[in-house]
């Protein structure tokens, strides 16, 4: 009954952009820090961007910064992701996962990390 389920993903050409939502099923996100990372074959687990729960900071990965934006609509029990400037190397599988007491720079930055939930992933392809 608890999950996170994401969508979102698909087919786009190099120089497009993608939304990537996030929502739970079950419980409230408004008290979780809530995280984007991805995985492509062959590659290591990266976080993308993480977003607090409540003081509005945010954590984004050097690749992406200036390109992708995170943001949660607590009402909607929902975070997104826009993806804009895609690039072939951002192709992967993007999960989103939700940890109840942790900041955003450790989320996104420890590997392997401990989350509470994490989504099944939806898959983006950046292709021309």
């Amino acid at each position: 009954q608890l999950q996170l389920v994401e969508s979102g993903g698909g087919l786009v050409q190099p120089g497009g952009s993608l939304r990537l939502s996030c929502a739970a099923s079950g419980f409230s996100l408004d008290y979780y820090t809530i995280g984007w990372f991805r995985q492509a074959p062959g590659k290591e687990h990266e976080g993308v961007s993480c977003i607090s729960s409540s003081d509005g900071s945010t954590y984004y990965a050097d690749s992406v910064k200036g390109r992708f934006t995170i943001s949660r609509d607590n009402a909607k029990n929902t975070v997104y992701l826009q993806m804009n400037s895609l690039k072939p190397e951002d192709t992967a599988v993007y999960y989103c996962a939700a940890d109840r007491f942790v900041t955003v720079q450790p989320m996104c930055s420890i590997p392997g990390y401990a989350m509470d939930y994490w989504g099944k992933g939806t898959l983006v392809t950046v292709s021309s």
